[in-house]
């Protein structure tokens, strides 16, 4: 298990979401937020890409979770692709059953056009419930499975880029995670840095990645 200190932050904000949610529809003519129930067993949510194309857009609906949100558990943040051009939570959640996983491993996936609409967010149930994802290979794959909240990005980074979108919904989703969990730069990972070359591939735009999230933060 990899030397990371326990801490125990406390929540930047008081998190009053429906209000926000509500505030934020009727300032954009009730088009901002989007929500529908996810597509995998035992289900999710689903925030409609038009508030990855807003600079600035709350995301405070995602921590609109069904338990109180585990500041104690989530100490990491890791990155992911799922390795093909298309998906969407149905299919990525069979890919997981299929290995004997109950229903989709990741928190959160990130749509790229194909499957899933260009920068749509799916807030998995793990994430809802509050739960371990499971998503981590590698000598630390425990430590990163309870403790790192997991976003995949749906693409192959090793054929092709990530859409520009994309990577906006994605650098805005971390910034909100790391702030409201307390987690530093350093324990924001690509799963490459802990298990391998592959995942989210050679074209994953890291030190922009970074670089954006510096400024976010």
């Amino acid at each position: 298990m990899p030397s990371h200190p326990r801490t125990e932050p406390v929540s930047r904000r008081t998190k009053i979401v429906w209000a926000a949610l509500v505030l934020a529809m009727t300032g954009v003519g009730g088009g901002l937020f989007v929500l529908q129930d996810g597509a995998p067993g035992p289900g999710g949510l689903t925030v409609a890409p038009l508030l990855a194309r807003t600079p600035n857009a709350s995301l405070e609906v995602v921590f609109n979770t069904k338990v109180p949100e585990n500041h104690d558990r989530f100490r990491a943040i890791m990155i992911h692709d799922s390795g093909s051009h298309y998906g969407k939570p149905s299919t990525i959640a069979a890919e997981h059953r299929a290995m004997n996983l109950r229903g989709l491993g990741h928190h959160f996936l990130i749509g790229n056009g194909n499957g899933m609409e260009d920068g749509e967010l799916h807030v998995g149930y793990r994430w809802l419930e509050q739960l371990p994802g499971a998503h981590a290979a590698g000598p630390d794959a425990a430590w990163y499975n309870l403790h790192a909240i997991s976003i995949c990005l749906i693409g192959d980074g090793d054929r092709r880029p990530f859409t520009e979108i994309q990577m906006r919904r994605l650098t805005q989703l971390v910034a909100a995670l790391a702030d409201e969990y307390d987690i530093p730069d350093e324990r924001i990972v690509l799963h490459s840095e802990t298990a391998g070359p592959g995942d989210p591939g050679r074209f994953f735009p890291a030190e922009v990645f970074r670089e954006r999230l510096r400024a976010l933060r």
